[in-house]
């Protein structure tokens, strides 16, 4: 029987959320809230709706935009995938013969 926490965040057993998982889905959308899905007892995974994963994981568009400005001033904001490849590489080997 799932069960709200004190932020509204919804905590059901492991068991519960195997077999309501389409409902819990629903509702974490419909309600905009996380669940907590424990095994016994212990919490073990959060389960977010895709548009509170997507404010968590994204950087701010101010953190965006200096990146960018930097990557302008620096030029690297023509780099080809191939040519960052490259240099992601090269940094990694610098960094492992240290």
């Amino acid at each position: 029987m799932p069960r709200a926490a004190k932020d509204a965040t919804i905590v059901v057993s492991a068991l519960h959320a195997r077999t309501n998982f389409g409902r819990l889905l629903l509702r974490i959308e419909e309600e905009r809230r996380s669940l907590v899905i424990e095994k016994r007892g212990t919490p073990r995974a959060i389960l977010l709706s895709l548009r509170d994963y997507v404010r968590l994981a994204a950087p701010e568009p101010e953190i965006l935009r200096a990146i960018g400005e930097e990557s302008k001033r620096k030029g690297t904001d023509a780099l080809s995938s191939r040519q960052i490849d490259q240099v992601i590489k090269a940094a990694r080997a610098k960094k492992s013969k240290r």
